[in-house]
């Protein structure tokens, strides 16, 4: 299992949009992509299930990778949150 904590530095939080990008890049994966926050957490793969945790500026989530492809999936994620959030 790979993992990372990552804060929210956009001011809307996770919005609609970069959800949207987020939910995207997790689907071109079979691993399993799980977000926390607190003790909630989603599959982010699901857009609503993500938007659901409403987090916003400043908080902080733990992104959890495991499958077959979780080297790759996990830096994708990554990624997407350093550029978009």
């Amino acid at each position: 299992m790979k993992s990372f904590d990552y804060v929210i530095t956009d001011r809307a939080g996770i919005h609609a949009r970069p959800a949207g990008t987020v939910v995207k890049t997790a689907q071109k994966y079979v691993s399993d992509i799980l977000i926390k926050k607190g003790d909630k957490e989603a599959d982010a793969k699901k857009l609503m299930q993500l938007m659901s945790l409403g987090i916003k500026c400043g908080e902080g989530i733990t992104v959890d990778v495991s499958g077959e492809d979780e080297e790759e999936a996990c830096s994708a994620v990554e990624a997407v949150f350093r550029e978009l959030l």
